[in-house]
């Protein structure tokens, strides 16, 4: 039996301002830095035990990652980082405030753009497009790691980890659209030798 633990990052500057993100980078508030400390005391508490972790190429993630581990007092961790795993890309959105895309391509567009399946943003992702690299990564280079019964860390981004989710949870496209991962939010799931699911549960923190 193994461990995965899926966090989305703390808060970042750009969560704050209500801005599109996607592949920019901006920093981890005060807050997002006391969310991700907080995921780590709950895992902490939790007894949770990792071999090895995984992060995005984005400071956010990798932050939340190193922050979360400091409470675990498992800086010494394996992390491997890679852009597989990064959030999904919003194109011509990344930097607008929410509420202007709103104002400039109406409502009902951008919240297509937001929560459709397979739906891109000009010049971006969809959340379809995010799933297509961040699976093949997971099932080549992580779950090897998980069936021979390592315990693994991914901190990452809500898009990123929803992929993950859509598959371990086995939900469709239009169940995965209702699903929404609070940031420094852990998703705990043990897995099989197979890489089955056997339990899930969501730590408060």
């Amino acid at each position: 039996m193994s461990q995965l633990v899926l966090v989305r990052h703390g808060q970042s500057e750009w969560n704050e301002k209500n801005l599109f993100t996607g592949w920019r980078d901006p920093d981890l508030t005060a807050k997002g830095v006391e969310e991700a400390r907080a995921a780590g005391r709950a895992l902490k508490a939790a007894q949770a035990k990792f071999d090895l972790g995984y992060t995005s190429n984005l400071q956010r993630a990798q932050k939340t990652c190193a922050l979360l581990l400091e409470e675990l007092h498992r800086g010494d961790l394996p992390v491997t980082r890679h852009e597989a795993l990064n959030e999904r890309d919003y194109g011509d959105l990344s930097g607008l405030n929410k509420d202007d895309a709103r104002e400039k391509w109406g409502a009902e567009q951008v919240h297509i753009w937001r929560r459709s399946f397979d739906i891109p943003p000009p010049g971006g992702e969809s959340l379809k497009d995010t799933a297509e690299r961040v699976l093949p990564y997971f099932n080549a280079e992580i779950m090897p790691h998980i069936k021979a019964g390592k315990n693994i860390l991914i901190a990452a981004h809500g898009n990123s980890l929803r992929a993950l989710v859509m598959q371990l949870d086995g939900l469709t496209r239009e169940e995965i659209i209702d699903v929404n991962i609070g940031t420094g939010e852990p998703y705990c799931y043990q897995l099989d030798a197979n890489g089955a699911v056997v339990h899930k549960e969501i730590l408060a923190t």
